[in-house]
């Protein structure tokens, strides 16, 4: 059996998990407490969640792809353990004067209270002799420096001394990175700035993927050990020891990565709890939101995943207020119960969890004598009116009540699922707290704490302009059953837990892809600069072992800070899965269609079809003033051979072509659907669908951009090979 292998670094446990590489069945999973504090850091409990897997029978020579998230450069930026960094800028003429301010950083405030300051020196280019930026390096070595950064104007043009600067830190023995390598951008302040924090951890993240690369190789595997990324793919140990900075979020970014490939999501809102966070992200035409990074209030030349994170979780502790509790009303003196003035109110739940406070949900704690409700101050520093059901008699520790308990006492944890245990304890303390039934208290917990989750998700809903009637919660890890059904019944939004939610994340690392982005600053890009940039894209996947044959790329342009950013994704093997293997029945397909697009199966029609996908779609009439005024769409659904959704769009055309045939009658329908009006034109959106692979066409300005970048694609194909073209409006 082949075995492809993920572990996700958690705040509280690390999950290891083995999938079948024909099935994509979770085979065997293990799960070892995070190891932050170790000497070896978060690398040691990857190893050992490693080795569990391989106890339970994973055999080394089976292992065809292996992958980890970290929290590593997190938890360095955060808790300023960085190196100190030295820069050398460069410029030559009349850009000097300039270069030379916006390469010395200075101190950044890279979390509260934890500053980096990078020491800087400052070379004429046309003076940048090996000597002369070795006696630079020195000096800034002598000065505490102990990574260096090299930064020259102009230098994603003509990065020679860039990689001068590189060589020469070789040879003296000295870890550095420079400003070219970070970002293909213009920007000389930015990019000098990212690459200050890219250098800050390298040491550190080095250190530790290094260990953790030591341990695979010593268990047997040869499989190159991956890392996952900030933007839900992965990368190769050589591409950390240049960009560690990329791995920033890639915890997040592995449920995200779990949310498209396993629970193959295509448009919709993953909610992703654990015991003391959730994160929540949009996902809409199968493609996850991302955003420019921001670290300590500065904005890098970074992109990431725009994954909102909530205080929020199973675990997560109930506030009450307006009474006159005692911290801790034991009487352990006398038998008689103490008098709880009533009633209280619920006035938060969170952020403080349980798992931090040290306590045991009462929903999976064993009833030991009668109980009430108490307040307490979990950590030095928390408020004092976190409620806990407090043993009346004894030595017996507190329970707490969290989001969990609540979700159970309601009765709204789906059967079955992670977070299902006993809610009377909670509920009963609850009621009586509150002067209420227990299904009410319950219910008023639910509401507090969802609430949190409700504004997040209608904040995305708003930032991304995602239509309600396409959007469905879908939630992930082990707290998901507690949040995600009240949330939807908040909403008033369909909801569903994805299989093998608690480790979900492991399994997005599993399945993740080998991914980078190249962006490039030109102005009014020609066909030339964008097939340019495409390619860049594609060898640098290519490079880090993506199989060619795999490899998908979505070109965007920006006009208004233009750029040119061309992303690719591939795998790095095809999958021993048979692609050609008959999938789901047309019925099957309908079925999905009907239930995306809320009709009944009988009014779905087919529209366009290949061997891998079905485009499938209705009519809706719209009347207005009496009916003197009739809008018709046709929304349409790509839906997959495993009867999966995988594109949604409100109004939109769907036809097969041979590839010879396809860029001419592309031109014709993107013709058809776009729109003019006072701002100029509005391309409608744009996909091509050749093989099992979608290509989105949607992010270019012009029509001959589209079709260039489209030809690009299908010369790679026989010209009777049957492609699928979509065009219209999401």
């Amino acid at each position: 059996m082949a075995y492809r292998i993920g572990i996700d670094v958690g705040g509280t446990f690390t999950h290891a998990v083995a999938l079948d590489g024909g099935t994509l069945a979770v085979t065997v999973q293990a799960k070892v407490p995070t190891t932050h504090r170790a000497s070896e850091g978060v690398a040691l409990g990857v190893t050992q969640a490693l080795q569990a897997l391989l106890d339970a029978g994973v055999r080394p020579d089976e292992v065809t792809f292996i992958a980890h998230s970290t929290t590593q450069a997190t938890n360095a930026l955060l808790e300023g353990d960085v190196a100190a960094v030295g820069v050398l800028g460069m410029a030559r003429g009349a850009d000097a004067f300039k270069a030379r301010s916006d390469t010395d950083i200075g101190k950044l405030e890279i979390a509260p209270g934890r500053f980096l300051e990078a020491r800087h020196t400052f070379l004429d280019s046309a003076d940048a002799t090996p000597d002369a930026i070795s006696a630079a390096v020195i000096g800034l070595r002598d000065a505490g420096a102990q990574v260096i950064v090299a930064a020259e104007a102009f230098g994603v043009d003509d990065p020679t001394r860039e990689k001068l600067v590189l060589d020469v830190c070789t040879e003296l023995g000295l870890p550095a990175t420079a400003s070219h390598e970070v970002s293909g951008l213009y920007g000389l302040r930015i990019r000098t700035r990212t690459a200050v924090m890219n250098a800050s951890i390298l040491p550190k993240m080095m250190q530790t993927a290094q260990m953790t690369a030591r341990a695979v190789a010593a268990a047997g595997i040869t499989a190159p050990l991956m890392i996952m990324r900030s933007d839900g793919g992965v990368m190769s140990i050589d591409e950390v020891r240049r960009r560690p900075i990329l791995t920033i979020l890639s915890g997040p970014a592995a449920g995200v990565a779990a949310a498209l490939m396993y629970a193959k999501i295509s448009d919709g809102i993953f909610i992703e709890v654990g015991g003391t966070s959730s994160d929540i992200t949009c996902i809409r035409n199968g493609q996850a939101a991302v955003q420019s990074a921001t670290i300590g209030g500065h904005k890098l030349f970074l992109r990431t995943l725009d994954v909102r994170t909530i205080g929020l979780a199973g675990g997560s502790m109930v506030r009450v207020g307006g009474g006159s509790l005692n911290l801790d009303p034991r009487t352990p003196d006398t038998k008689e119960k103490p008098i709880i003035p009533l009633p209280f109110k619920v006035i938060a739940v969170g952020p403080r969890s349980a798992h931090l406070a040290g306590l045991t949900y009462s929903c999976f704690a064993e009833e030991k004598g009668d109980y009430h409700l108490s307040n307490i101050r979990p950590l030095p520093g928390d408020p004092d009116d976190y409620a806990v059901a407090m043993p009346s008699y004894g030595s017996v520790p507190p329970l707490a009540l969290t989001l969990t308990c609540a979700a159970n006492a309601a009765g709204v944890v789906p059967e079955g699922d992670y977070a299902r245990g006993n809610g009377a304890l909670a509920g009963r303390v609850l009621a009586e707290g509150l002067g209420t039934t227990p299904e009410k208290a319950a219910e008023a917990v639910l509401k507090a704490g969802c609430a949190q989750a409700v504004h997040t998700v209608e904040t995305l809903l708003q930032d991304y302009q995602v239509p309600r009637e396409h959007v469905t919660l879908i939630g992930g890890g082990g707290g998901a059953g507690a949040v995600v059904p009240y949330t939807g019944k908040m909403m008033t939004m369909p909801w569903r837990i994805a299989e093998n939610a608690p480790v979900i994340s492991a399994i997005g690392v599993a399945l993740a892809l080998v991914r980078d982005s190249v962006e490039r600053t030109i102005p009014n890009p020609t066909r030339d600069d964008l097939l340019r940039v495409r390619r860049e894209a594609i060898d640098a996947v290519v490079r880090v072992g993506a199989n060619p044959d795999t490899v998908e790329v979505q070109v965007e342009v920006d006009p208004q800070l233009q750029t040119v950013r061309a992303t690719a994704t591939g795998a790095t093997e095809l999958r021993t899965r048979d692609l050609a293997a008959a999938g789901a029945d047309p019925e099957m397909q309908i079925q999905a269609a009907a239930a995306s697009l809320g009709v009944d199966a009988r009014e779905v029609q087919a529209v366009a079809q290949t061997g891998n996908y079905a485009a499938l779609g209705c009519l809706r009439e719209t009347k207005k003033l009496f009916g003197l005024i009739k809008t018709r769409r046709t929304p349409l659904r790509l839906v997959d051979r495993d009867a999966v959704v995988r594109l949604q769009l409100a109004h939109a055309d769907a036809v097969t072509a041979p590839a010879e045939a396809a860029p001419a009658r592309l031109r014709t329908l993107v013709g058809e659907h776009t729109h003019y009006s006072d701002g100029g034109e509005h391309l409608p959106g744009v996909f091509l669908v050749a093989g099992p692979r979608i290509f989105n066409l949607s992010g270019l300005l012009t029509v001959e951009q589209i079709l260039s970048l489209a030809e690009a694609e299908l010369q790679q194909l026989p010209g009777d090979e049957a492609v699928m073209l979509i065009v219209g409006q999401g």
